[in-house]
């Protein structure tokens, strides 16, 4: 092993635990990651370079060690560790195999779904979300600090050791491409924070979604040398982005970039409103930048009105509340739209759309008016569509929680549904699922 670390090295956290070395887990830009044992498990180590190691860097770590943050989505930093000499990191969870990075998406090395990058984003969005409420912010959020689970859109949020408390200055400002313009210019007073993450936030669900940059369009491939003055031109001097409907500039280029063309053209226009917003009105005035809680909106919206297609089987994003069926994006057959359950929340009275499309699935947050997670896992199922055992094509909605339902049919008959019951589909059908109401509208 070539590092700064050897095998067998013994190092001790500030509560006194005692830290072995056992491997080298991968490098990076302030330092390296290692493999180590410790009192309570194998962790990872992050061991900074010596010019990393300032001072200015370990009261970073201090502050978000003495957090206790306490969140899946991210590998927070657990303590601080030291060594022989002025040397320092700090031990946070391994990265489980299943989680990989963004750039392996990008670059088309790994097979997904629409759910997954959908429900990737929602993960990624949520995670800041929590960031930014308790005062943190991120300052480098990017493609290479994100990993996700391509089968269910799982996120692990890394290198969390450049978030500080809103409002402190510090040497990060980012990644080139996605920071903020007027960090990239270098504005009077910008510094970077929670505003600034907004930018960043869209530059990467933009990517993610379309797997192309925003700002990427006639401009860049006009431009010889991507060296950093160029970099500055094109993300902070004269930002224009790609699908800007009143500067066509930057447009893509229908010959070197026509798959975000097409991609751009599926995407539902509940999210390219949101995109055009963010980066248009959001480029030159950061209080224009959309907040978390109408990404999650949206996301989750579409999320659950996603369909299969009945001629290839292929995975489609459709609009919300849209009631017309459009072309796939793959065989170009037109959709058949399943049915579609209304959920209407108790206090707000907010709907939720959902697709009842084969084993579709109702969770506890489409029935909470200010949901603060969103989550897809089996324990959070609250409802689930399933098809009869002797009649094929004859489908039911099953009670997965713990309470009686009262349904009431078209024709006004009501009945209960106990857990673990099923009442069967019909247009029409109203179901009280403990407080929220849900329809059964057929498209």
């Amino acid at each position: 092993m070539s590092g700064m670390l050897d095998v067998g090295d013994r190092l001790t956290t500030d509560s006194g635990d005692d830290v072995e070395v056992t491997g080298m887990l991968g490098s990076g830009g302030q330092g390296e990651v290692y493999r180590v044992r410790t009192p309570h498990g194998d962790k990872a180590l992050k061991w900074y370079f010596p010019s990393c190691a300032t001072p200015e860097q370990r009261k970073i770590v201090e502050e978000l060690v003495s957090r206790d943050f306490d969140d899946r989505r991210f590998l927070w930093p657990h303590a601080v560790v030291t060594g022989g000499g002025s040397g320092f990191g700090y031990l946070m969870d391994i990265r489980p195999d299943r989680f990989r990075s963004l750039p392996d998406l990008f670059r088309r090395r790994l097979r997904t779904t629409p759910t997954a990058l959908v429900t990737a984003g929602l993960n990624t969005v949520g995670a800041y979300q929590t960031l930014h409420s308790r005062g943190i912010a991120y300052r480098d959020i990017s493609g290479g600090n994100i990993f996700f689970d391509p089968a269910n859109g799982d996120v692990l949020v890394c290198d969390n050791d450049n978030a500080v408390v809103e409002g402190e200055a510090s040497g990060i400002s980012g990644t080139m491409e996605f920071m903020a313009p007027e960090l990239v210019r270098g504005d009077p007073g910008a510094i970077p924070g929670t505003q600034t993450d907004l930018h960043s936030l869209s530059v990467l669900l933009f990517m993610l979604l379309m797997n192309h940059h925003p700002l990427k369009g006639r401009a860049e491939l006009a431009i010889r040398c991507l060296d950093e003055a160029a970099e500055k031109k094109l993300y902070g001097r004269n930002p224009v982005f790609v699908f800007d409907p009143d500067d066509g500039s930057n447009a893509p280029d229908p010959q070197e970039q026509s798959t975000v063309l097409a991609t751009w053209g599926v995407l539902p226009p509940v999210l390219r409103t949101l995109f055009v917003r963010n980066l248009t009105q959001g480029l030159r005035d950061p209080s224009r930048r959309v907040r978390e809680t109408e990404w999650c909106d949206a996301l989750r919206a579409v999320r659950d009105t996603i369909v299969d297609c009945a001629g290839c089987g292929r995975q489609n994003m459709t609009e919300p509340t849209s009631v017309r069926a459009r072309d796939c994006w793959y065989c170009r057959s037109t959709l058949v739209l399943p049915p579609r359950l209304v959920i209407t929340t108790a206090m707000l009275k907010d709907e939720r759309h959902l697709r009842l499309r084969r084993s579709a699935r109702v969770h506890a947050h489409h029935l909470r008016d200010e949901p603060a997670t969103y989550d897809y896992g089996d324990d959070t199922v609250v409802a689930e569509l399933v098809e009869h055992p002797q009649k094929p094509g004859r489908f039911g909605l099953a009670n997965r929680s713990a309470t009686t339902w009262s349904a009431r049919r078209s024709d006004g008959t009501a009945q209960d549904v106990a857990p673990g019951r099923t009442v069967p589909l019909r247009s029409g059908l109203e179901i009280d699922l403990g407080g929220a109401r849900a329809v059964v509208h057929a498209e």
